[in-house]
């Protein structure tokens, strides 16, 4: 039986990647062109990363899932222990992107390389943390939760409404969404088209 909140958890996979991996579609045309990037944008990029994944994603999986699981099976105990580490240094990571970033738009072109760097390695890291769950977190839950647990699972994630995965943004989202979408150059967004 298919779970809603298996397909939350993919839905909202997909979309950090698809957003991590854009950031970084966007700053390689901006390097190609020679061009300083749309700080704004790359800031709204990561306000969205920070927003949703951080503060939403991560803590129900770290609350609800999580726990259910170590009570249902000890299988994977050490890979949860190193997920909810994961999870708790999601928030330092995130600033250090961020502040590289600061660095980068305030000092300029000698910090470019330090930003796509710390960028880049926080990419890799939230990847292959995402892997981990989908292959070995997700198909253990398939096995081992009840209907009951899964009840319990899928009415709280239904109430995530991350927009990157298809629902009407709230008002005070709908201007990051719009310019994220609207001013990121296509092929990644809806904005002027890059070579």
């Amino acid at each position: 039986m298919a779970h809603a909140t298996l397909k939350i958890i993919r839905d909202e996979h997909a979309a950090l990647a698809a957003m991590l991996r854009s950031v970084l579609l966007l700053l390689a045309q901006y390097r190609r062109h020679a061009e300083t990037p749309d700080f704004a944008l790359l800031r709204a990029m990561l306000f969205y990363i920070d927003e949703f994944p951080e503060r939403l994603h991560h803590p129900k999986e770290s609350t609800l899932l999580f726990p259910k699981l170590r009570l249902r099976s000890n299988q994977v105990a050490a890979v949860l222990d190193r997920l909810d580490r994961e999870h708790e240094q999601g928030e330092s990571q995130i600033r250090n992107v961020e502040r590289a970033l600061l660095g980068f738009e305030i000092v300029g072109e000698s910090r470019r390389a330090a930003f796509e760097e710390t960028l880049q390695r926080y990419v890799d890291f939230y990847l292959a943390h995402m892997r981990t769950e989908e292959l070995e977190v997700l198909p253990l839950a398939e096995r081992v939760l009840t209907e009951q647990d899964w009840a319990e699972l899928d009415a709280e994630f239904s109430l995530n409404r991350d927009p990157l995965t298809g629902h009407e943004p709230d008002a005070q989202y709908r201007a990051l969404f719009s310019r994220i979408v609207c001013l990121t150059p296509a092929p990644i967004g809806l904005g002027p088209a890059r070579s």
